[in-house]
């Protein structure tokens, strides 16, 4: 930048015309090239395309950025749109009632909650999303998970790791299913209850599973 403005500075002079003396002595007007804003030297000219083409590869890339990061601001996953209350009705076999859906933006990580109740008591639908922060461990809820709910058994073709529990070997309600599907920073939790057939309610909640997998 200094360089450059020592080459611009003498294109600053208000005065394009100068004094000098002939061989007789006599002062005479003559147009000073060296002062003329008219005339820049190839360098300066050069380097303010160059400076030029610079600001506006650098405008544009904030733009992208900034526009990359509003579209991706507005892709939060919300568990309650993949799987809506028709979805629900037909994974529980039943009508369902309203549910109250939360989205929460926290500091280990962003949360999207819903639970789906049959009309008529008896069944549930369970559904978690857990996308941990960039500082925050995943291991660590995975740890809680474990800690929390023996018997865990490991479910294949789901995510980067799978993992099931029933009620009889946790303290969840009769005849309840919880599975847990890791991938990459994301915790995914489906639970259902009120089916007597185990393999029933796998087959349920693998299928939600894989309809929310298939958004990231």
């Amino acid at each position: 930048m200094e360089r450059l403005a020592d080459e611009a500075a003498p294109f600053c002079h208000s005065e394009p015309f100068d004094f000098a003396q002939d061989r007789f002595g006599r002062r005479i007007l003559w147009y000073n090239l060296r002062v003329s804003p008219r005339v820049p030297s190839t360098p300066l000219r050069f380097a303010s395309l160059r400076m030029t083409r610079s600001i506006r590869i650098f405008v544009v890339t904030i733009v992208f950025v900034v526009a990359a990061s509003v579209i991706a601001s507005g892709e939060k996953i919300d568990v309650s749109q993949i799987v809506d209350p028709t979805t629900a009705e037909s994974v529980l076999d039943a009508k369902v009632k309203i549910a109250t859906p939360r989205n929460v933006q926290g500091g280990d990580g962003y949360y999207s909650k819903c639970n789906y109740y049959s009309a008529t008591p008896g069944k549930t639908l369970l559904l978690r999303f857990y996308q941990a922060a960039w500082q925050y461990d995943l291991q660590k809820e995975l740890d809680a998970v474990t800690k929390n709910t023996p018997a865990l058994k490991e479910v294949s073709g789901l995510g980067d790791k799978a993992m099931v529990t029933d009620w009889k070997a946790s303290a969840l309600p009769a005849r309840a299913l919880m599975l847990y599907v890791v991938k990459g920073n994301v915790l995914i939790t489906v639970g259902v209850s009120g089916f007597e057939d185990e393999s029933v309610s796998l087959g349920k909640i693998k299928g939600v599973a894989e309809k929310i997998l298939a958004q990231l």
